[in-house]
């Protein structure tokens, strides 16, 4: 096979907080901040970094399945797509894309040079992916009486497999047969560009969750965990880690500007005072030293337990945000499923996501969410960032939290990851109906959303079996499908 390009990625290179560069850079961002321990007590005793998890570049194995030209036109019978698709021209032009949004993505992409077009070729092809095998297969059929080679590819490698067929190459009986396939995405176009861009993104996403490590703030002992299927590191230290932190972490110029800086961008100021704003600020910097000391691609922390008498830290919400904000996910309540949904989405979908409380407004029969944290860029870095206004904790009662705003008639999906036994993964998009600025009840940051073809009554049983789930903007339930079905999730639609 021949590589038509090669991944910048150094292996090493996205450790600590910086595991999202280019959300980061998008975020306005330093890229160097986990270099070193963020601001904490010159005579504290800091912790040497763990060794960081190898960030391997997404690698992608392609194939054009076709018969030659010159073989056609000597048989004298083309079949679809018919004797006017030159196959020869065609992988050059399909050979260029990929290379581009190969480029764009940074993935590295080998592909074969010689069309299959006979069982010994894709067997020669099958023996180097499985002695080597990539993130995921691109395999590109020009034939429609060949397509059943790809289907042996995909059958023999058990790798994760995008076809990409031209539009005018395959019936509908052979089409729906791939769409039922698991383990299989199958674009069928004219020229689809975007869709094989998102199919690279989703191999992307795919490998960046094994190599990342999750740290998880909980408990009493250290321990670490892989989860199965997604591949994600969990390392859990003892909450205690995080009190030593918190307390480290001094009133500096840099504590300081955060504290002013949550002040000025805020709509509003109900409850918390300035005091309470440089202690919020304190806490950021203390879980960005934890992120530094244990090289975490992400965060979840059991939050509550220290809020209670006697206490050992503010609430961490406006950190959360803060985090969030810089593309790091941070998760409430150390409940895994939705850290790992919201790790997903900011990869998978370009956007954090709000992890809250599920309830139901039954009059209007809308489905309800809310929790004391929120990211503001919810619309992904690039877009404007979300109003807020500061209020306490409503569940404890001090600190201060952000309660983030809510446009109207918002586009919105619910996703939760779900790994408890085989994995699963509920997507059910629909569309935010309002948010309650001044709703005493509940979590600060709020929303109701109705939710497409869910009588909500009925499923509220189903829901609220799994607590928390996550909610991101936009309508995601194609990307996230087709995720799922390219890496063996279960969907569950409604």
């Amino acid at each position: 096979m021949s590589r038509i390009y090669n991944s910048t990625r150094d292996h090493n290179c996205d450790q600590g907080c910086c595991c999202r560069r280019e959300f980061l850079q998008a975020a306005g961002v330093a890229l160097g901040a986990a270099a070193i321990p963020p601001t904490i007590g010159a005579s504290s005793e800091v912790k040497s970094p763990a060794q960081p998890r190898e960030k391997k570049p997404t690698r992608v194995a392609a194939a054009f399945v076709y018969t030659p030209s010159a073989q056609l036109k000597e048989e004298g019978y083309w079949s679809w797509p018919g004797s006017s698709f030159n196959p020869e021209e065609q992988q050059k032009v399909f050979s260029a894309r990929l290379a581009e949004v190969a480029r764009r993505l940074d993935v590295q992409v080998d592909v074969e040079a010689e069309p299959l077009a006979e069982d010994q070729a894709v067997a020669r092809f099958i023996g180097q992916v499985k002695k080597d095998p990539p993130d995921g297969l691109l395999i590109f059929v020009f034939k429609k009486y060949l397509c059943g080679l790809a289907e042996r590819i995909l059958s023999e490698t058990k790798l994760p497999t995008v076809a990409s067929v031209p539009l005018g190459t395959l019936l509908n009986q052979t089409i729906l047969a791939w769409k039922k396939r698991s383990g299989a995405y199958l674009i069928d176009a004219e020229r689809d560009d975007e869709a094989l861009a998102d199919s690279l993104q989703m191999f992307c996403a795919a490998r960046w969750m094994k190599d990342s490590r999750l740290i998880n703030v909980a408990g009493s002992e250290s321990k670490e965990t892989v989860v199965p299927c997604l591949g994600v590191q969990v390392k859990t230290i003892p909450n205690a880690d995080f009190f030593r932190a918190f307390k480290a972490v001094e009133t500096t110029a840099e504590v300081r500007q955060l504290a002013q800086a949550y002040r000025a961008q805020a709509r509003e100021i109900v409850e918390p005072t300035p005091d309470d704003m440089l202690e919020a600020a304190r806490c950021y910097y203390a879980l960005k030293s934890v992120l530094w000391a244990e090289c975490g691609d992400a965060l979840m922390m059991d939050c509550l337990p220290g809020l209670a008498h006697p206490r050992q830290h503010v609430p961490p919400c406006m950190a959360f945000m803060s985090l969030h904000d810089e593309g790091i996910v941070a998760g409430c309540q150390a409940d895994l499923d939705p850290a790992l949904t919201m790790m997903l989405g900011t990869r998978l979908l370009g956007k954090s996501g709000f992890m809250h409380n599920g309830s139901w407004n039954i009059a209007e029969n809308l489905y309800f969410g809310a929790h004391c944290t929120c990211p503001r860029k919810m619309n992904g870095p690039d877009a404007p960032e979300l109003p807020y206004i500061i209020r306490s904790h409503n569940e404890a009662g001090w600190g201060c939290v952000p309660q983030v705003l809510f446009p109207d008639d918002q586009p919105a999906t619910l996703v939760r990851y779900c790994s408890d036994r085989s994995p699963r993964m509920f997507v059910l998009p629909g569309k935010i109906t309002c948010c309650y600025p001044k709703l005493s009840g509940g979590c600060r940051t709020n929303f109701s959303m109705r939710i497409d073809g869910v009588d909500y009554l009925e499923q509220a049983k189903l829901l609220s079996t799994y607590g928390h789930f996550v909610l991101f903007f936009g309508d995601h339930g194609k990307q996230l499908e087709t995720f799922c079905k390219l890496h063996g999730i279960e969907v569950i639609d409604a």
